[in-house]
């Protein structure tokens, strides 16, 4: 029951966003027992997105989860989410920060797990 909402102030075209959500689906597995088919991702473009002062391309990403926390998965997760928001929307690294959310409580077609 992965949620990843991407938030950039770059603008992201429909194919630009297409492919990031691919590329998130793809790397999702790299969070032990979660695949694309229980994936949900927000990605929002062309946001009032400042960092360290700043309006230059950047991005927030919020990685929510069902379960417990995994930090070397999560190490691997953040590596790969970097590396594909660099490749398809032009973000430097050090202008991405990617942060973690875990519940014990997650709802689902009007009940909980």
């Amino acid at each position: 029951m992965p949620f990843i909402q991407v938030k950039s102030n770059v603008e992201i075209p429909s194919e630009k966003e297409v492919a990031c959500k691919e590329a998130l689906g793809k790397s999702i597995s790299l969070l032990p027992g979660k695949s694309e088919q229980w994936l949900m991702v927000n990605i929002e473009g062309s946001q009032a997105l400042y960092f360290q002062g700043k309006r230059d391309p950047a991005a927030y990403v919020e990685v929510k989860l069902y379960g417990g926390e995994n930090k070397a998965a999560f190490d691997k997760f953040t590596s790969e989410v970097t590396k594909i928001l660099s490749s398809l929307l032009g973000i430097q690294p050090n202008r991405i920060y990617v942060s973690y959310f875990t519940t014990t409580s997650w709802g689902y077609a009007g009940s909980n797990f």
